[in-house]
């Protein structure tokens, strides 16, 4: 099987690059050789672009200035001289040097090279900018660095020109040297990329069923909410052009991190890509920040704006501390208006903001008369399933499934990225299913699509083949029900089931509580007495709250103790050795004793004299409350989880604060929730009954349940077998040593 992973070409690239990173040893410790490397191969590719016209440039540019040329005037012709003719996006530069003339000037090569940075297209300085570069320079040549950097540089292994790297293989290089050098500074390498063949299997599946992305002069938006570097930008865009040269697509991003943001924004000026588009921000959110440097944006970068495509690798199992009052207060105020209205995560994981971010930039549907979205999103396993019923990411799948959007999720092998070996999933979805996916969602098992690495890339052993991904395509395009794959299993290919379809439905579920009433006994023993010590009720007497007075608040005390003594005089007078089983009874001789002994006690000191003299009894009366009803015990409280009816449509009638439209649920679900009750419950314990009022709607993807295999153990004779041989063996190896 053909592997996606870079070639031996570009690996040689990589090492030599690093080779180059290792000569930063002693000013720079390991974790610090990205400060130096990557903007450096960012400003050596641009100087790979630039070079060829850099003569042509620089006579162009005073001819124009001596006609009074200035502004975007002159951007844009220069633009036009540096790049080509139909250039759109200024990129140019208008200082004498290249990387091969500093070498010439060994003495003033970190003023030149300030100088040379500067001499670049606005846009172009705002990526060195954001590398933060300038603050290197000067270190680099105090230590006797930055000539030989920038002299290996020049060497001929180190050629970064488009005709000879296209942006796809800088890609490439790129994630390879972030991976290494997140590598050394133990830090996390998910944050800025996902790997190519897993974002080549997403926009596969996103565009497989597509037909007019593919119409010659199209129009068509894609859009990545956490861009990093831009590999889902650049791979979709590919994708399209391959197919369809004369498509005319527009790229949009955000992305928090300077580091990544200016990698992107080199590789879309490069290829004349509007880098307005590309916003230097945190996507969702954070009240009053202070980060305002280098044009940052504490907000959503594209709030008006809706787009056909989007993709997204969120960072998996990242806090939102930083965004929780942002988005909060979006939340609470705006309501589905704005981006959060289904609810929030748990603060420890962020991911499914993103997901509700995406959703709310949907074009209008179809049947709303627009031409709709589709969004494909990478997610670790805690979104399919994290979360009780009525939760905030239980109620973000209900709104998802239930507004008919979610088309798919497809299961990834583990240790597919970089920095974490774990399980990943692809949601896809859409407001503009086919007819024939109208109401369900289609899971697909490709854990087991997948070759190993000849070398492993970090947590990275395993990767996608290009036959890999063709499989996992043909599997969702097909949408079968049970559909088969030939794959791998301990080394010996087996058929198995890779793909299901389900209804919406199927995925929701109703949490009801059942209760089991409370039955008492009564009885004022020594031992019962002296638990009246742990009753918070019973302790408060004794206790104060006038701080300031302390005579007035020593009389509180006083009386208070007086009280006590009163109250465990009163219980000792009572039978000890009677046992009552019925509450109503004893309720009547402990009333009887406290009126005896002129004591008016408050609800919660009497609460707390009951709670101290019971115990729970299987064998009592049933408590019951004023009305007669049967009161419950918290103890044997227990829960049930209930499919939905099969006949319930959706989207169901109650509201997402879990409380509005709740009686109209339940004129919907009653009758089957008596009807599992009596079915599943009542043979069990006769006397359980539901409290309606709790009852829950909750939504998980049980993705795993639903491919699992049952694997028989080994026969026990095999086994014994086994146990035998290894006796022998080892009797056989101590009969050696004696």
């Amino acid at each position: 099987m053909q592997s996606t992973q870079p070639t031996t070409q570009h690996q040689d690239l990589i090492g030599f690059i690093w080779s180059i990173a290792d000569k930063l040893r002693g000013p720079y410790r390991p974790p610090q050789y990205r400060r130096v490397m990557l903007p450096l191969i960012v400003l050596r590719r641009l100087d790979c672009v630039l070079e060829p016209t850099k003569d042509a440039v620089l006579r162009e540019k005073e001819r124009l200035e001596a006609k009074g040329f200035e502004g975007q005037a002159l951007e844009k012709a220069l633009s036009k001289v540096a790049i080509g003719e139909d250039r759109s996006q200024p990129l140019y530069n208008t200082s004498k040097w290249t990387f091969q003339k500093l070498l010439g000037d060994t003495e003033g090569i970190a003023s030149n090279l300030v100088n040379y940075i500067n001499g670049f297209s606005p846009r172009a300085r705002d990526i060195f900018e954001k590398f933060e570069f300038e603050n290197e320079i000067q270190k680099l040549d105090e230590n006797n660095r930055l000539f030989l950097i920038i002299k290996e540089f020049c060497k001929p292994e180190i050629d970064l020109s488009p005709g000879r790297l296209s942006s796809l293989a800088m890609g490439y290089v790129f994630e390879e040297l972030v991976r290494k050098f997140n590598e050394q500074a133990n830090e996390e390498a998910g944050d800025h990329f996902t790997p190519r063949e897993v974002i080549r299997l997403m926009v596969n599946l996103m565009f497989c069923d597509e037909e007019d992305v593919f119409k010659p002069g199209i129009y068509k938006s894609i859009y990545d909410p956490t861009a990093g570097t831009g590999g889902m930008l650049s791979v979709s865009e590919e994708h399209i052009k391959r197919q369809n040269p004369d498509a005319n697509l527009e790229l949009f991003g955000q992305e928090y991190n300077p580091e990544s943001y200016a990698i992107c924004c080199s590789d879309l000026l490069i290829k004349d890509e509007p880098i307005n588009n590309l916003v230097f921000g945190d996507t969702l959110g954070v009240k009053g920040a202070r980060n305002r440097a280098n044009n940052f944006v504490p907000h959503d970068g594209h709030a008006d704006k809706q787009f056909h495509y989007m993709l997204a690798n969120p960072p998996f199992g990242v806090e939102w501390k930083p965004e929780e009052d942002f988005v909060k207060e979006e939340a609470e105020e705006q309501g589905f208006n704005g981006r959060f209205g289904a609810g929030l995560p748990r603060i420890n994981d962020g991911s499914l903001l993103f997901l509700q971010h995406m959703s709310s930039k949907m074009r209008p549907a179809p049947d709303e008369g627009g031409d709709g979205s589709k969004i494909a999103i990478v997610f670790n396993g805690s979104p399919l399933f994290t979360g009780d019923a009525g939760s905030g990411e239980s109620n973000i799948r209900r709104w998802i499934i239930e507004n008919d959007w979610l088309a798919a999720v497809v299961a990834l092998p583990d240790q597919m990225f970089y920095n974490t070996g774990i399980y990943t999933y692809i949601w896809l979805v859409t407001n503009k299913k086919p007819e024939h996916r109208k109401g369900k969602v289609q899971l697909i098992d490709g854990s087991r699509h997948v070759q190993k690495m000849k070398k492993s890339l970090g947590n990275k052993r395993n990767e996608l083949s290009e036959d890999d991904i063709a499989e996992l395509v043909r599997l969702y395009s097909e949408f079968g029900h049970e559909a088969t794959s030939q794959v791998k299993v301990e080394n010996k290919l087996e058929t198995r089931i890779c793909s299901k379809i389900f209804d919406n439905r199927e995925f929701g579920f109703l949490k009801m509580t059942v209760e089991r009433p409370l039955r008492l006994n009564f009885q004022a023993s020594p031992e019962r007495i002296e638990r009246l010590w742990q009753q918070r009720a019973f302790q408060n007497l004794a206790t104060t709250k006038k701080r300031k007075d302390d005579k007035a608040a020593k009389a509180d005390i006083k009386a208070g103790e007086a009280l006590q003594q009163s109250i465990l005089t009163v219980l000792g007078l009572l039978e000890g050795n009677t046992l009552y089983t019925a509450r109503p009874a004893f309720l009547k001789v402990l009333t009887g004793a406290l009126k005896a002994a002129n004591l008016k006690l408050p609800a919660p000191v009497q609460k707390a004299i009951l709670a101290a003299l019971s115990e729970a009894d299987p064998a009592a009366e049933v408590c019951c409350d004023r009305n007669g009803n049967p009161e419950p015990n918290s103890d044997l409280r227990d829960t049930e989880i209930v499919p939905l009816p099969k006949d319930i449509a959706l989207p169901l009638p109650l509201g997402y604060d879990g409380e509005t439209g709740h009686d109209d649920l339940l004129a919907l679900v009653r009758d089957h929730c008596e009807a599992y009750l009596k079915a599943e419950v009542l043979p069990h314990v006769p006397d359980a009954w539901i409290d309606h009022s709790k009852t829950k709607v909750g939504y998980e993807i049980p993705l795993n349940r639903h491919f699992y295999v049952y694997q028989p153990p080994r026969p026990l004779h095999e086994i014994e077998a086994d146990i035998k041989t290894l006796e022998a063996d080892i009797v056989k190896m101590l009969g050696a040593i004696v």
